[in-house]
């Protein structure tokens, strides 16, 4: 497996192609989110919910592509260690979470294209206005589509919930490796490295 480089203070890194999806897939999903909460929480107009619900389908494909690369690239680079004073049980559980923001992250897209092939409102999706996407092979010739539909809403709501508070979970952990702990966790996964100025807040020489 390729493995990450070293910055010019000593801290490795993230590769690029692993910084730059990760962040690709988290404005990806923070917007399905938002769009989520708005279909089911405002009262619009049916043609702006269709417009909505389309557009969600649209950014759900796409980052279902980008999550498959991202897992992709995980299996066939390796990551930075976390730090060595991080106690061993800290450590089983920030990998433990990180294989379920993997696995929501998988289950999430496939249960909405899932939704979609099952309802029996029979809307075709077409990736913003161009192209055509197909249903799920099975499941689009159901004869009775409404309870395997009703179930899939259910996969994909809550695994919507779980993949957010999962979200709020890892953030709340990278401040807290940042500004309590004072080690460069998060400088690893940021776009531009900013381990110097890390060096100088924890008072020691650049």
């Amino acid at each position: 497996m390729a493995t990450p480089a070293s910055t010019a203070s000593g801290i490795t890194r993230y590769t690029t192609v692993a910084i730059i999806l990760h962040w690709m897939i988290a404005l990806g999903i923070l917007t399905l989110i938002a769009i989520g909460l708005v279909m089911d929480h405002l009262n619009l107009e049916p043609m702006r919910v269709f417009q909505l619900y389309q557009l969600h389908k649209s950014i759900g494909i796409s980052v279902m592509f980008l999550i498959a690369l991202r897992i992709g690239w995980r299996l066939t680079h390796t990551t930075p260690p976390l730090p060595a004073k991080m106690p061993s049980l800290e450590k089983k559980g920030a990998h433990l979470a990180h294989l379920a923001l993997y696995g929501l992250q998988v289950l999430l897209p496939l249960s909405g294209w899932a939704m979609v092939s099952v309802s029996v409102l029979g809307i075709p999706t077409v990736l913003f206005g161009t192209l055509p996407w197909p249903d799920l092979p099975v499941l689009s010739t159901l004869p009775d589509k409404a309870p395997v539909e009703a179930v899939m809403k259910d996969v994909h709501h809550w695994a919507a919930w779980g993949l957010l508070g999962l979200i709020i979970l890892h953030v709340a952990a990278a401040l807290r490796h940042r500004f309590i702990l004072h080690d460069h966790v998060l400088s690893q996964m940021l776009p531009v490295s900013d381990s110097a100025a890390l060096t100088h807040q924890k008072g020691e020489p650049p």
